[in-house]
């Protein structure tokens, strides 16, 4: 659906963009995260048209956005971090200057407006002053300007900036619903954010893209060494002996007694931390020992972030990702 080649953009000495090559398939939800200056905004204003690039290419279902940026930028729909808005007017009139704009006329321009209007929730200030909306409905607004068109690609830029915790629920709801028709890339500096919404996530730090996967394989990739934290029923000292039986166990760490038995912190460098964990379970079955509580601490996004960054920085090199097509 979208191919960047090699995207480059610098300004003067200042490289915004580096050497980023990727594929988003049509479809699904896609993130971009990364610190605040990490490109991402460089990087959507130049797949929308809106930027010039200092290199490389940007393919929107085919079309070239440079060489033929009226048929590519028919695809897109775009809402800027900042969102382009007249104040004085009406939601419904500005969506219907926007659908002008968009070449859109007479009974077609009238029910996609309704149409976007009825998806965005916009009904009951459809005819209010946009000045006089809350952020979270303005928000809206300019979401239903990027889908009249009913274009293959959504690109929303930080999209649930400045909102309060109702209002991003609300714009996450939507942002769902709006992957099922169409390819939606956002972009956020929010680690939650992206990972309740997204599909496959795109880290970018300095320009880089560092990796690309899905949320699960990144957690997969830096899960060893993992921790598991177990309580059972026993002494610290047949804890350890039942632990040393099982493999992939590489550090063990018993806590005081407690009322209900021991604590145990492990570290293992197994591959599979359920295999080990299973192994777990049964060598203390096997020993009639009970196991009350078992806790396996898996790599969030906040550590896949941290990490990888800090990988990039030292490395100075983008990571390797299986879906990377750098």
């Amino acid at each position: 659906m979208i191919t960047v080649e090699h995207l480059t953009k610098c300004y003067g000495d200042f490289m915004a963009v580096n050497d980023l090559s990727f594929e988003i398939e049509e479809g699904h939800v896609y993130g971009f995260l990364g610190p605040n200056g990490a490109g991402k905004s460089t990087t959507m204003n130049i797949m929308t048209g809106c930027l010039s690039a200092t290199a490389g290419h940007v393919h929107i279902d085919g079309h070239d956005i440079f060489d033929e940026p009226g048929e590519a930028k028919k695809l897109i729909g775009y809402l800027p971090e900042q969102p382009p808005l007249y104040m004085n007017e009406t939601p419904e009139e500005y969506l219907r200057f926007v659908g002008e704009a968009k070449g859109l006329r007479g009974a077609e321009l009238e029910r996609q407006i309704n149409s976007v209007i009825e998806q965005t929730r916009l009904q009951p200030v459809r005819r209010r002053c946009i000045s006089a909306l809350s952020k979270g409905y303005k928000q809206r607004v300019g979401i239903a300007q990027a889908l009249l068109g009913n274009p293959k690609v959504i690109i929303l830029d930080e999209p649930t900036v400045g909102l309060d915790p109702l209002q991003i629920i609300e714009i996450r709801e939507l942002i769902r619903q709006l992957g099922q028709d169409h390819t939606v890339i956002l972009s956020s500096h929010i680690l939650s954010e992206v990972q309740t919404m997204c599909e496959k996530i795109l880290i970018i730090a300095k320009g880089r893209l560092i990796a690309f996967d899905a949320p699960e394989n990144l957690e997969r990739q830096l899960l060893s060494p993992s921790e598991i934290t177990l309580t059972a029923e026993t002494t610290a000292d047949e804890a350890r002996a039942i632990l040393e039986q099982v493999e992939h166990i590489t550090e063990i760490t018993v806590e005081e007694a407690q009322p209900q038995g021991v604590c145990v912190h492990l570290k293992t460098d197994g591959a599979d931390i359920y295999a080990v964990s299973r192994s777990i379970f049964f060598a203390f079955a096997r020993q009639e020992t009970a196991l009350l509580e078992m806790t396996l601490k898996k790599a969030n996004l906040e550590d896949i972030f941290l990490e990888l960054t800090e990988q990039s920085e030292t490395a100075g090199e983008p990571a390797e990702s299986e879906a990377e097509d750098a």
